[in-house]
């Protein structure tokens, strides 16, 4: 449970985080370049989860993978052939960079509509007064964008508490031990130990763990008026 715990938050502290600067940058963009970044997005977005996980099963690799290739250009011919899954943390570097980078394109274009929202006249009458650009993000955009964050962030709890596919893909269809999150000891114990009573007795956990993140979430919807 702390793993999956630890994990879930990793993946969705850096997923809200970058998907929110990346929003407020497109703010910023002419409209030809934002038009190609939500193209660039969309088609992230619309990969299927097999394709995406050889591509970054090709990148970790420890003989042809691009990022020991690019270290071992900077620090030294020592990363070649260094293999990122022998040390748990490291592979769920791995993992985590594959669960944020195919969680992104959503939360981005989400936030961006949301900040579509922000009246301009309050941010110019904000800077007209003398208010920075912090300033003027924590009292005029964010009250505006929060009910929208808020749920993002709510989904992206629920969805990576529940990663399963990047995991399992990821580590060939077979995650050692330390590789299993709650979603993986339940199917393990399950499918491959027979199990079946322990099996249904985690995913009972994981769901009365996760009811409290959907009451949650239904009450900022009721919040925002989007449900009666």
């Amino acid at each position: 449970t702390f793993r999956t715990v630890v994990f879930m938050a990793i993946c969705v502290t850096l997923t809200m985080g970058i998907g929110l600067l990346v929003a407020l940058l497109m703010r910023k963009l002419t409209t030809w370049v934002r038009l190609v970044l939500t193209a660039c997005l969309i088609a992230a977005w619309s990969m299927p989860l097999m394709v995406a996980a050889s591509i970054f099963r090709f990148m970790a690799d420890s003989d042809y993978g691009l990022i020991n290739t690019l270290i071992a250009k900077v620090v030294g011919e020592d990363w070649l052939g260094h293999n990122w899954y022998l040390n748990p943390i490291q592979g769920f570097g791995i993992i985590t960079l594959l669960v944020v980078w195919g969680a992104i394109p959503f939360v981005v274009v989400t936030l961006y509509a949301a900040l579509t929202q922000v009246p301009q006249e309050l941010e110019e009458a904000a800077a007209l007064d003398g208010a920075s650009a912090y300033g003027i993000y924590k009292f005029v955009t964010w009250p505006v964008i929060k009910p929208v964050f808020t749920m993002v962030a709510t989904l992206s709890v629920i969805w990576d508490f529940n990663v399963f596919g990047q995991i399992w893909l990821l580590r060939g269809n077979k995650p050692e031990p330390e590789y299993e999150t709650l979603g993986l000891y339940s199917y393990s114990k399950a499918f491959e130990s027979t199990s079946f009573s322990q099996g249904t007795a985690i995913a009972l956990i994981t769901v009365l763990l996760l009811s409290g993140v959907a009451v949650y979430y239904l009450r900022q919807l009721m919040k925002t008026g989007e449900v009666e």
